[in-house]
Formats: structure tokens, sequence, C-alpha cells
């Protein structure tokens, strides 16, 4: 039996071999496979971990945003109450002076220069943050990354932040003046012939302000309030910068290159819309018709209909700035904060600045 078993192995002994060879080579391939199977599974879960890993740290980032912007608008308000000083010119009129019409008419110009120079800043504000967080904040996910970060030697350290930051100072300082000085100019230009006595409505108030942001708006860029247009000045924004802080200065050089992009003055655009919109908003409440007047309350054009002299305007808008400027959320606030493009604007920075291949070192 066992020889006929071998004569017949020795008969199909290449079919042995062949069947061998492909069992054998099926079974390599498959691990092989297997393998790669294995490797392209890990890979998937690393890069997916990674992206929820940075996923988080951009949407905690953009918390960060928000309450940087809500604690900083108590320190906006009060340099522009410092510049435009409305409670000594009320406080004045309280005692009944001989030229009671010259302070009200100083009045009329301040309270509407305090409150659109509040729509302007708070939004440059918003717009500004939102550039330096996150770059600092992708420049930190970088730091944190075992690719690319380093403790020995990383993109964003303590002391780069802070100098950083303090740029924002300006907006404060020298830019926040001379954002008055036009803006005061405009309304001068605009208010001025307009008697306190002179009524009038939402509709034209809204004409009003249209015109006075045709003329600031027109002129120099806005960005120029942001941070100043040369190197020098820019180095000499961050507090204690040294001649050797070459990081600090790349980051003012990498901001004022977003600052200059068209996708940023599209973004701060769209926020002075909803922010004047928002105002406007804000001032209907005291123009509208008395509850009692039922016809006017429910015509398409009751807002237009109602009429104020411009003396009782002129402490309305004066007030505006509590709302404009307020630390607990606002809807003011909240409309710029919340708004898509800002956070899809906000999600393309972070993305250029934590993504390695888009480095500007």
């Amino acid at each position: 039996m066992f020889s006929s078993i071998w004569n017949f192995v020795k008969r199909h002994k290449r079919k042995f071999i062949f069947t061998g060879a492909v069992v054998g080579g099926v079974y390599f391939l498959g691990q092989y496979a297997q393998k790669k199977l294995r490797e392209l599974q890990e890979k998937e879960a690393s890069q997916y971990i990674a992206q929820a890993r940075r996923q988080f740290h951009f949407e905690s980032n953009q918390r960060t945003c928000n309450m940087t912007v809500l604690s900083m608008l108590p320190s906006l308000k009060e340099a522009i109450s410092a510049q435009l000083d409305s409670d000594s010119l009320t406080a004045l009129l309280r005692t009944k002076p001989a030229n009671k019409l010259e302070i009200w008419e100083d009045l009329k110009i301040i309270s509407f220069t305090r409150t659109l120079v509040a729509v302007y800043s708070t939004c440059m504000l918003v717009v500004l943050l939102r550039v330096q967080l996150n770059v600092i904040g992708g420049y930190l996910y970088l730091d944190n990354s075992s690719t690319v970060g380093s403790t020995q030697n990383p993109l964003a350290p303590p002391d780069v932040q802070q100098r950083y930051l303090s740029s924002i100072q300006h907006l404060l300082g020298d830019g926040l003046i001379q954002l008055i000085s036009v803006v005061k100019q405009a309304v001068q230009g605009s208010l001025a012939s307009v008697s306190l006595k002179q009524s009038v409505s939402l509709l034209e108030l809204e004409q009003q302000l249209t015109w006075i942001r045709a003329e600031v708006e027109s002129g120099r860029p806005l960005q120029r309030y942001l941070l100043a247009a040369d190197e020098d000045a820019l180095a000499d924004q961050a507090v204690g910068l040294t001649e050797d802080d070459s990081s600090t200065i790349r980051l003012l050089n990498e901001t004022r290159d977003m600052l200059d992009s068209p996708d940023f003055s599209t973004v701060l655009s769209t926020c002075l819309n909803r922010g004047f919109s928002r105002l406007l908003d804000n001032l209907a409440e005291f123009f509208r018709p008395p509850r009692t007047d039922s016809a006017l309350c429910f015509a398409p054009d009751s807002l237009s209909a109602v009429s104020l002299p411009l003396a009782k305007v002129v402490p309305i808008i004066n007030g505006q700035i509590n709302s404009i400027c307020s630390e607990t959320p606002s809807h003011f606030v909240q409309d710029l904060l919340l708004n898509e493009q800002v956070k899809e604007f906000a999600a393309n920075v972070y993305e250029t600045f934590s993504t390695p291949q888009q480095l500007h070192l």
C-alpha cells in the first residue's frame, strides 16, 4: 500500500510542488495583506485621534477668544469714555449754565461719536482677537504635537505670547484716538447743521449713520487702527521687546499679513454691518408708536412714521455704549461672537498656523 502511495506521489510530484507553492504564496500574501490592513487601520485611528484632539483644541481656543473679548470690553468702554467724556457735559447741563445751547451741541457730537466708535472698535476687537488667539492657538497645537513642537525650542513660549498679545493695546490707545478723530469729523459733517429741535425718524437716523459710515470707511483701510503700518512700530508695540526677539516680530508681521488679506476685510465688514444693524434695532425700541395707536403699530412704515426731537435722541444714543461694550453677553456682542463668517474665518486662521507646512519660519 505504501509503495502505491509513493508511486502516486512521484507521478503527481509537479502538481504537489505547484499546489504547495500556491498555498504557501496565498498564506504569505494573506499575512502581508493583514499586516498592511492593520497598519492602515492604525494610521487611520491615529489620524482620527489627532484630528479629534486638534478639533477639541480649536473649540477650546474659540471659547478663550470669546471670554477674552468679554473681559476686554470694560477696558475699551473706559478708554472711549475717557476720550469722549459726556458725563461732565451732562453734569454741566444740570447747573443750567448760560451757554446751555453750546454744551448741548457738544454733547450731540460727542454722544454720536462715542457710540459709533464703540461699534467700530468692538467689531475690530472681536476680529483682531480672533486672528491673534488663533495664530497663538495654532502654534501651541504644534508645540504640543510630538511631531513638530518641542519643549526645548517652542514656537510660542509664554514670554513671546505675552509680548505678542500686548499689541492689542494699540487698539485701546493710539489706534482708538485716530479712529475717534476720523469718526468725530464725519459726525460733525453730518449732524452739526441739524438743530436739536428738529424731529428725526428712525429712517432718517439710519440715513445719517449710513452717510457717516461712508465717510469713515472711504479713506484709508480700517486696519490702520489695529496695528501700525511699519515693522519698527510693530516691534515697539510688544512690551519689553528686544532686538533679538525675532519670534515676537515674526508673529506681529504674520498678523499684519492676515489683517491685510481680503478675507479679513470681508469679515470685518460683515461684523460692522451686523453691529450697526443691531444698533438700529436697539434704537428702534424708542421709536415705536404708542400701543394705543393700533393703526400705526401695524403699519409697514410705522417706525418711519414716528419722529423724536434730536435733543431727545441724544441721550438715547449716548447710552448705547453700555449695551455695546457690555462685559455680560449682550445681543450686540453675541451677534458678533456667534457670526458664522467669524467662526469660519477663525477656523481658517487656526488651520493655517496649526499645519506644519504652513509655518512661515
